[in-house]
């Protein structure tokens, strides 16, 4: 087995219908431009009310993705 190394980049992504939309929002634009993702950790969750409701989920995340 070879040893590798991954860069990190960190990430917020948005969603009007939950904090797991909003991840895996962030997750498929980063991989439309990255190769190799292999792992994610969210760092933060926060969100916009607006008239008493939830208008806007945002989570901010890590990805890890694998150095060629």
């Amino acid at each position: 087995m070879t040893d590798k190394v991954y860069k990190l980049l960190e990430l917020v992504g948005t969603s009007t219908k939950s904090s797991d939309d909003a991840i895996e929002n962030a997750i498929a634009r980063a991989s439309e431009t990255l190769r190799n993702l292999d792992w994610f950790e969210v760092l933060e969750s926060r969100g916009k009310v607006k008239d008493g409701k939830i208008n806007c989920y945002q989570v901010t995340l890590r990805i890890g993705f694998r150095l060629e």
